[in-house]
């Protein structure tokens, strides 16, 4: 069984529809996909519609922008309700924060000598649920500025780059105990893979999953093996779940192709079961959780 718990359409950064994305999982051999969008479950729908129509196992997610101790985290955020008015109130005010900085960005990519337009940005941002710095690259390379996404965020985009502009990001523990109130378990998503520093290390992970989290994305792209290692360590010393997947965003991330990474099935089941049992005392405060959807 081969299974991929973090993937992107165009519903956010991804090069996929949605629809597309789930039809290109399961042409690659894929039993299990989910489908996690920065910040959005706008592209569930049409992803559920392919699932029954190609016979694959779908998980609902999105990946929530956040901040913890100062820092930005990654947040898989499985199976929730979408609607839940307080997690609304969370993703909108990400939303917002990454569309408004665009303004910026364009205007310290002009004093560079850059011209790139708000249209030039459109046209690389349609159908997503919101503009962003993925976006911003993807002009960067419509007006051959820079080769690829991954060089116009080393050159110009990403934190501490001569157009980075910060943005808001919702408090970690906060979002992990909304998610749980909406029905749904949450994954840390490639911890030490950006900085390569050990942090988050095992007491802010201890901490954490005292407010709910479920799990540690460990086998990513961007995790070294000795990475790995030190995290499947922490997870099974606090008795995390372990996921792996590809971060699939279609050609705007290159090596990170559909099932490169997968995650065991034992560690799956244990994640569906926590969701279900999150699932089931959000029904109880009136609240309308999706399943997994077996196609």
């Amino acid at each position: 069984m081969r299974i991929d718990l973090h993937t992107h359409s165009r519903a956010s950064d991804g090069t996929q529809a949605p629809g597309d994305l789930v039809r290109a999982a399961a042409a690659a051999g894929l039993d299990v996909l989910a489908i996690t969008d920065h910040d959005t479950a706008d592209g569930w729908a049409e992803a559920e519609q392919a699932a029954l129509e190609v016979g694959i196992e779908l998980v609902r997610g999105m990946e929530v922008s956040t901040r913890h101790q100062g820092r930005g985290v990654h947040l898989l955020a499985y199976l929730p309700d979408p609607t839940h008015p307080p997690l609304v109130e969370q993703l909108t005010r990400v939303l917002s924060g990454r569309q408004a900085r665009v303004p910026d960005m364009l205007t310290r990519l002009r004093a560079l000598g850059i011209e790139v337009t708000d249209a030039d940005v459109a046209r690389a941002s349609a159908g997503t649920a919101a503009t962003g710095r993925p976006h911003v690259a993807d002009a960067l390379v419509a007006v051959g500025a820079v080769r690829d996404r991954t060089e116009a965020f080393d050159r110009y985009l990403g934190a501490g780059g001569p157009a980075y502009v910060d943005r808001y990001a919702a408090p970690l523990a906060e979002t992990i105990r909304l998610v749980t109130e909406a029905g749904g378990v949450t994954v840390v998503a490639h911890p030490w893979g950006r900085s390569q520093r050990e942090w988050p290390g095992e007491p802010e992970l201890a901490e954490l999953q005292a407010v709910g989290l479920s799990g540690i994305e460990v086998d990513h792209e961007d995790h070294t093996p000795g990475s790995r290692d030190k995290l499947r360590a922490i997870a099974r010393n606090l008795d995390l779940v372990v996921t792996g997947s590809s971060d699939h965003h279609g050609t705007g991330k290159i090596d990170h192709e559909l099932g490169c990474n997968t995650t065991d099935p034992e560690q799956y089941a244990r994640l569906v079961e926590a969701a279900a049992r999150a699932a089931e005392a959000a029904r109880a405060a009136g609240l309308a959780p999706p399943g997994v959807v077996r196609g």
